[in-house]
């Protein structure tokens, strides 16, 4: 089993808005074959508590306009680890170290990982 359309189409928008909060080593995994509650892992690092939060929020903002209905949230007061179910994909935002701690990429080794298509710091330039 693969992810849905609609999961791969939230993931690139969810990646996005992450990567226009300066959000770091996007990783998106396709968990939908051994897990039946959601079909995509979205990863995001930030540098700090406060970078951690915009992203998380800007990730957030992206989805509910892109017609996507939060079902939880997790982590917003700490701002370390923030959370986002969304059903067809969940967001984890990290700080660094919780990133390595926790080490999600490592558990989930065996997923496959979906490109990401992010513009290029040229791209943005220009654009």
């Amino acid at each position: 089993m693969t992810a849905s359309d609609r999961a791969r189409e939230l993931v690139r928008i969810a990646a996005l808005a992450a990567d226009s909060k300066k959000a770091e080593d996007l990783v998106a995994l396709d968990v939908s074959g051994p897990l039946p509650l959601t079909d995509v892992f979205l990863l995001a690092s930030g540098d700090n508590e406060r970078n951690v939060l915009a992203i998380a929020g800007a990730v957030e903002d992206a989805l509910i306009e892109a017609g996507a209905k939060p079902l939880r949230r997790e982590g917003r007061t700490e701002g370390r680890w923030v959370l986002l179910d969304f059903g067809d994909i969940v967001v984890h935002v990290f700080h660094e170290e919780e990133r390595l701690f926790y080490s999600l990429e490592r558990l989930w080794k065996d997923a496959p990982v979906i490109a990401l298509e992010l513009p290029t710091p040229d791209q943005v330039e220009q654009a």
